[in-house]
């Protein structure tokens, strides 16, 4: 196997803080590796100090002569002068280079001038190598899968994420033969990074990237390698693979530490009964003390988050989306949409970048309005909103600071209260940590952070954005257990399948031009629905079934029952039937349970009663239309 990459001893520190200490690996040919570590262990810095971009203490890297090396940033940077097109011609790599080359000379020939002929035929020859002669076609094609259509626009006019999954075009379309990606799912929306998972799982190249999806990881990823304790630590397998075998080593790390300890025991015993005077005959012994205490102390550095905190009380009403609609220009988000959310529902939404979800959640929160219809939201709803943009620190500040202008402690239910310092210990932050400046943190810290301060406000419903981006696995984890436990509502955001699988019981399914999908499941269930309706569909636009001779004789006889095909219209008024009709009858059967709870308020009984015959005629009319239409399919 060819080697593209061998790193040796590495070493890189800022001031006395160890990043990571002499990590030693390699990258060979068709190898596909996933660096996974905590926020803050310096992988983002690891691939910059690969490219180049960084310096390193100790130690060596050596790629193979003339390997091509693709490389995407976290956070790429562009001109934002240039249009969209401009811009994959403008990026740095062998493929662009050639082009221009090229390019440049035959304008020369075309203008009379004279060519380094033998250079123009080594060009030529490079174009055919690099299949660059359909560059264009191409590059369209996969910025057109990254939800990428407007070519001519200005790099200054997209949004990070846009600017993000045009960089992401650009080092695969040039197809290296190393591919370093750091968080390439971010900013992707779901169907967008099954696409990649394809893409990457059917090219040649070897990849070296940082991403913690889940999915992903297992899907595409040959081998792992983990940075803990400063130490790099190597798992020649896929996700499940590494989860597997990490379990072993702690547990064997663990059955190390416990024999320390007995042996400390033993030998601290034999310290405290050792006579002063005989301190020099048994030097060795306690030199071999100390050694042993040193491996007892020893923590594994796998903290855990115990997120215990107490949710405020939520009543019976929740939310109710009462036949909402928003437009922006032609663009529709919901239209006519209407959904009563239940106590303790944990909801995910899904959908291409684009067709509403975050403007969704901000209509629900009342930072914008609707078009039409409204939110009738409970009383004793207390939103936690953790938003996508993040919250803007005062960099200056410090973390330990950041928490106490929200609360100096915090309840965690049965009389239990913690200081603002032993909450944000709960979230990974050391003591000395602490008192470091917001600026000092990395990107997933600074979200932690801010996870940190939404959650001290004790909320019953949490309106997460977005929560996974830029969190390390560990925190994810922990993030999901604690959803999964959570005591109050929640409606989340999120292109993590693994998260939406654990988390989540239900789906809104944004699906374009103001149609929601009402799914009861997580997203695999809603994926495979999907996925086999589109198999159907495809079957019955392949398989055609012609009526016979005699079939058409009849339906000549008799033509008034001859049956005709659903109209366009039809069809999406058959759609929004499905989801009014179970919204009616779910109103419906909360209406008749609270008459059978035996209330005695007479004002809202006959508030109600008035509400559950709007109800029933609602319900007796939809269902005699969506019968109608039925016999239509």
């Amino acid at each position: 196997m060819v080697s593209y990459l061998q790193v040796e001893h590495l070493s890189k520190r800022f001031g006395d803080r160890v990043l990571f200490d002499d990590l030693s690996f390699g990258i060979s040919e068709g190898q596909r590796v996933a660096l996974v570590a905590p926020n803050g262990s310096g992988k983002t810095t690891l691939l910059s100090i690969l490219f180049g971009e960084e310096d390193y203490q100790t130690g060596s890297i050596a790629f193979r002569r003339d390997l091509r090396i693709g490389y995407l940033k976290q956070q790429p940077l562009f001109d934002p002068s240039l249009s969209v097109m401009d811009a994959c011609f403008a990026s740095d790599t062998e493929l662009t280079r050639v082009i221009r080359d090229y390019e440049r000379m035959t304008a020369d020939l075309s203008d009379g001038r004279q060519v380094d002929e033998q250079r123009y035929q080594h060009l030529l020859s490079r174009m055919d190598e690099l299949k660059a002669w359909n560059f264009e076609s191409e590059i369209k094609q996969i910025l057109g899968r990254l939800n990428i259509h407007q070519f001519s626009q200005r790099m200054g006019e997209l949004s990070g994420g846009q600017q993000k999954r045009v960089a992401l075009a650009n080092v695969l379309i040039a197809e290296p033969q190393l591919l370093i990606m750091d968080e390439p799912t971010n900013h992707l929306d779901i169907e967008m990074v099954e696409w990649l998972e394809d893409f990457l799982n059917n090219s040649s190249m070897a990849l070296l990237m940082v991403t913690h999806d889940r999915y992903f990881l297992d899907r595409v990823c040959s081998d792992i390698l983990e940075i803990a304790d400063h130490q790099m630590y190597h798992y020649r397998g896929n996700y499940s693979y590494y989860l597997q075998k990490k379990d072993e080593r702690l547990t064997q790390q663990q059955a190390e530490t416990d024999k320390a300890r007995n042996l400390y025991r033993h030998e601290l015993d034999w310290m405290r009964r050792q006579p002063q005077a005989r301190g020099t005959k048994a030097r060795y012994r306690i030199q071999a003390f100390y050694e042993i205490e040193e491996r007892a102390r020893r923590r594994l550095e796998e903290k855990q988050l115990a997120l215990e905190v107490k949710a405020q009380y939520i009543g019976s009403k929740i939310f109710e989306a009462q036949y909402v609609s928003k437009s922006y220009g032609n663009v529709r988000i919901v239209d006519n949409f209407y959904y009563n959310f239940s106590r303790y529902e944990k909801v995910g939404i899904v959908g291409k970048n684009g067709t509403g979800k975050s403007t969704f959640l901000k209509m629900l929160l009342g930072i914008v309005k609707p078009d039409s219809g409204s939110f009738d939201v409970g009383e004793t709803v207390v939103f936690g909103y953790y938003s996508q943009e993040g919250l803007r620190f005062n960099e200056s500040q410090k973390v330990i600071d950041v928490v106490r202008e929200v609360a100096e402690e915090i309840s965690l239910g049965n009389g239990r209260r913690l200081s603002a310092t032993q909450f944000l210990q709960m979230f990974l932050f050391s003591p000395e940590e602490q008192y470091n400046y917001v600026y000092k943190l990395s990107g997933g810290e600074k979200r932690r952070l801010y996870l940190c301060t939404v959650l001290m406000r004790n909320p019953n419903f949490l309106v997460l954005d977005e929560p996974t981006n830029d969190l390390d696995i560990a925190t994810l984890n922990v993030l999901e257990n604690y959803l999964i436990g959570f005591r109050g509502c929640v409606l989340v955001v999120s292109h993590d399948r693994f998260f939406m699988d654990k988390v989540v019981d239900h789906i809104l399914a944004f699906e374009g031009d103001g149609k929601v999908k009402d799914y009861p499941g997580n997203y695999t269930d809603y994926r495979d629905w999907k996925r086999l309706q589109e198999q159907q569909d495809n079957e019955r636009k392949k398989s055609p079934h012609p009526a016979s001779a005699s079939k058409r004789q009849e339906r000549n006889a008799e033509p008034t029952l001859s049956k005709r095909k659903m109209t366009y219209k039809e069809k999406r008024e058959f759609e929004a039937l499905d989801a009014e009709i179970s919204a009616l009858e779910k109103e419906k059967k909360e209406l008749e349970e609270w008459f059978a709870e035996g209330q005695s308020d007479v004002e809202r009984i006959t508030e109600l009663s008035r509400r559950l015959e709007v109800v029933n005629d609602e319900l007796d009319s939809k269902s005699m239309r969506w019968l109608e239409l039925s016999e239509l399919q």
